[in-house]
């Protein structure tokens, strides 16, 4: 975890926050983000970080909601075609799994 992640995540629990964490757990082929990229997302709907950008990052922000109201942490697998890649903000195709967690 990034010290400004998590400095970000202590200053937002610290306001009363709900928060959840996303990481890049695996990468192959194209991916704007290495593994290690972190989203921090609050209940509120707040981020900080990036996790891939497009669409992807997009669902790995609903997700993320989910996992604050549910408490339960949850593996995404995203894969793309090159046709298809620009379309959801990855710069040719490739694959990504994200994990993500309620930080408690």
């Amino acid at each position: 975890m990034s010290l400004d992640i998590l400095h970000q995540a202590e200053a937002w629990r610290a306001a009363g926050e709900e928060v959840a964490i996303a990481t890049v757990t695996e990468t192959w082929g194209s991916s704007p983000r290495p593994a290690g990229s972190q989203l921090l997302v609050s209940r509120s709907g707040r981020m900080e970080g990036s996790v891939s950008g497009g669409c992807i990052e997009g669902a790995v922000a609903e997700a993320a909601m989910t996992t604050i109201a549910t408490g339960v942490p949850q593996l995404l697998d995203f894969g793309v075609t090159d046709e298809q890649a620009w379309e959801v903000g990855l710069a040719c195709g490739g694959k990504l799994k994200v994990f993500v967690e309620k930080l408690s």
